[in-house]
């Protein structure tokens, strides 16, 4: 029976320029606005802090603590 990645989060861990899909799923979530993100849509997050954010305003948000 194959499954579903629909409506689940995926983990990811984050790498220079891409990501690598540690769990299978279609989005992750901001981890300053809690905003899910899908995956085709994801652009910004953190290597050092492994890190997803919505939208290059999250992500420099995220770098002034």
């Amino acid at each position: 029976m194959l499954m579903s990645n629909k409506g689940r989060l995926a983990r990811l861990h984050y790498l220079a320029g891409t990501y690598r899909v540690m769990s299978p799923g279609d989005h992750v979530i901001c981890a300053v606005t809690g905003a899910r993100i899908p995956l085709e849509e994801l652009r910004y997050w953190s290597v050092a802090r492994q890190e997803a954010y919505a939208g290059v305003e999250a992500s420099v948000r995220a770098e002034r603590g």
